[in-house]
């Protein structure tokens, strides 16, 4: 009886068709990049947020992706870079403080401005490295650099769970071998993942409605998860992601435009 109503309670907020539609997507978006489509989870909060708030979708969405760093990190936990952990991960802690002491002070409709920036710009700085473009530190950059990365991946992560591009800028051209790159990201952002777990709570953002719905969106999770690794052995994605990231930079000009009006 207690499951039922809590699954009840969940679909509450995912009642509507479209919302519904929505977080599937995100977080089937979210299984690809968790499997190794590196960039597509920066997509899934701002689809989520053209239905419901944006600090509830990130919220919807935190839980589901503590569930789908298990999974990732437990297929990769043999390929992981410590040193760049090491030096990221303190740097990250101090972005998510930043971020989270930020949205204490943001009204919720003014976080639609932000999330849309955010948004915006990695919509444009994934099109410019698709095009041949770099943006990025230099191969021998010492650790302290990587450390104020991670303070931006942290910050962005915490802000739209769209922590990938400052880690990329500064891990990409370290040329590591792609398990070690995809292994080295999963175990960075499940722990930054989990650091954002008490400014959530904190917050009061895990209402039970929340946390109901993001139960309900676990299996997808999970199956999405195992897909996306499962694909990106087998699949050139090239055109794919231009397709996405265009996608992201209308989306993110949308969001600018309602967090303004």
């Amino acid at each position: 009886m207690g499951a039922a109503l809590c699954w009840m309670a969940g679909m509450e907020l995912l009642a509507d068709p479209v919302t519904l539609a929505l977080a599937v997507v995100a977080v089937f978006l979210l299984g690809l990049a968790k499997g190794g489509f590196s960039g597509l989870g920066a997509l899934a909060t701002p689809l989520l947020a053209l239905a419901l708030p944006p600090v509830t979708a990130a919220a919807i969405l935190l839980p589901v992706l503590l569930v789908q760093d298990v999974v990732s990190v437990w297929s990769f936990r043999h390929s992981w870079d410590k040193w760049i952990i090491g030096w990221m991960l303190p740097g990250a802690a101090l972005g998510v403080a930043i971020a989270a002491g930020m949205a204490a002070l943001i009204p919720e409709d003014r976080f639609l401005l932000v999330l849309g920036v955010v948004t915006f710009g990695f919509g444009l700085y994934r099109l410019w490295i698709e095009r041949g473009g770099r943006i990025v530190a230099a191969s021998t950059s010492p650790g302290w650099v990587g450390m104020l990365f991670g303070v931006a991946s942290g910050f962005t992560s915490q802000v739209a769970h769209a922590g990938g591009p400052p880690f990329q800028m500064w891990v990409t051209p370290r040329r590591l071998p792609h398990q070690t790159f995809v292994g080295t990201s999963s175990i960075l952002f499940a722990a930054i993942n989990w650091l954002k777990v008490p400014s959530y709570i904190l917050l009061g953002s895990f209402t039970q409605q929340v946390l109901a719905a993001a139960a309900a969106l676990i299996p997808l999770a999970i199956a999405s998860t195992f897909a996306g690794i499962w694909l990106i052995r087998r699949m050139d994605a090239g055109r794919f992601y231009t397709l996405v990231y265009l996608l992201m930079v209308a989306l993110g000009a949308r969001l600018i435009w309602q967090g303004l009006v």
